[in-house]
């Protein structure tokens, strides 16, 4: 399988596309309903964050993300590992916020483990394998003893699994299985996950928006139930999803948000008009429109993602918009054998290579300067207050502007 100009596009929009209604939707946490429109990037909220900051929803991808990048298989024993220690050292070393059954597992792990794992003579490997069964065990005994554990916490982090197996569905089902289990125990959360990954992953391929598409995945006594649960979420008033805490909820007022805003022919305006009645829907504000912002960077691509949202997000631990593309697509090109080698974008401080400078005026316009990658550092010399690129360039070359104001595309 080989990715496409647009499955790429669409690809790197994953991410991105969940850190923007993540961060749009922060300021209104638990708040007062507003309307839909009113919406945006303020900061403030439980964190209390900056103006685009992304809250512990894309905190935690970005954990899930940085081992997915790599290619592994999210099923096996080692990258839960992996994963399962990023969860615990974000928590004590990054965490802004954090939901309430997250917190509780961590801190049942922790418990479990009782400073075991912080042996300095134990291995990388081996620290991390010690952190996924205290995981594991954590997660099945708070299922056990708490009858509303399906929370929304897994769902809210699951947008990338999406990109890890896009030309295996079983693969990614399977994956959005084992990483919501690893602090989520109810098969509600699985099921709600399994969805939310299988609509992304077609929506990154086929460049469509369809959460029933993996309904075959689900057990035969689920799918009824969650057929008639997507029926509700496109049948009734999005505003009757307002307690979204609870996994199913949330998946439904995501894709009721979607829904009731899907135009006839499908333009990028979808993708404001969602998020912002996601966020109207109120509660829990940054995760409902993480979750929808996941599925519509999938159907439309960072080319369909508002510019000023692009150049604003950001968030722990010290990443913007760039490095949200980047991961995504390590995450999608490893998961079909592609892995993109250093030295080529976007694993690459610097593209430029041309060494010949040019710098002259445009003849219709003076204002306009025509010039070669070589005059890019004396962007500021020749007083040019904005650069159009029509080469891909390394992170490192945007630091004459500050990576805050340049968009990808």
């Amino acid at each position: 399988m080989k990715l496409t100009p647009a499955q790429q596009d669409r690809a790197a929009g994953v991410l991105l596309g969940q850190a923007i209604g993540d961060a749009l939707g922060v300021p209104y946490e638990f708040a007062p309903p507003i309307v839909a429109g009113d919406a945006f990037m303020a900061g403030g909220g439980l964190g209390p964050y900056s103006p685009g900051e992304w809250s512990d929803d894309t905190q935690m991808t970005v954990c899930i993300a940085q081992v997915s990048a790599t290619g592994a298989d999210l099923t096996t024993e080692t990258a839960l590992a992996d994963i399962a220690l990023a969860f615990y050292r974000w928590r004590h070393g990054g965490a802004s916020d954090i939901g309430n059954q997250t917190s509780a597992v961590i801190a049942r792990a922790d418990l479990c483990i009782g400073g075991a794992a912080i042996d300095a003579s134990m291995s990388k490997f081996e620290l991390g394998i010690e952190w996924f069964h205290a995981f594991e065990a954590a997660a099945t005994e708070y299922a056990a003893s708490h009858p509303r554990s399906a929370g929304n916490g897994a769902l809210t982090r699951n947008g990338v699994v999406g990109l890890t197996r896009l030309g295996d569905r079983a693969a990614t089902a399977a994956a959005a299985r084992a990483v919501a289990a690893l602090t989520h125990a109810d098969p509600l959360v699985a099921a709600s996950c399994v969805l939310h990954a299988e609509a992304i992953r077609v929506a990154v391929t086929e460049g469509r928006l369809d959460i029933r598409s993996g309904l075959d995945l689900l057990a035969d006594d689920e799918r009824d139930q969650w057929r008639e649960w997507l029926d509700q979420a496109e049948q009734q008033d999005p505003k009757s999803f307002s307690k979204n805490g609870f996994t199913v909820t949330a998946l439904q007022a995501a894709w009721s948000a979607i829904h009731h805003t899907m135009p006839e022919h499908p333009t990028p305006d979808h993708v404001d008009d969602a998020l912002q009645l996601a966020i109207s829907i109120g509660h829990d504000t940054d995760t409902v429109p993480a979750i929808a912002g996941a599925l519509l960077g999938a159907r439309y691509g960072v080319s369909g993602l508002r510019h000023d949202w692009r150049r604003r997000v950001h968030g722990w631990p010290g990443l913007t918009a760039h490095d949200l593309i980047q991961l995504g697509l390590l995450t999608a090109a490893a998961g079909i054998g592609r892995q993109i080698q250093a030295g080529n974008w976007p694993r690459v401080a610097s593209m430029l290579h041309e060494t010949r400078t040019l710098a002259v005026p445009l003849p219709a316009d003076p204002d306009v300067v025509l010039g070669t990658e070589a005059d890019l550092p004396r962007a500021a010399e020749l007083r040019c207050d904005a650069v159009v690129s029509l080469c891909r360039l390394g992170k490192g070359d945007l630091a004459p502007w500050g990576v805050a104001r340049h968009l990808e595309q």
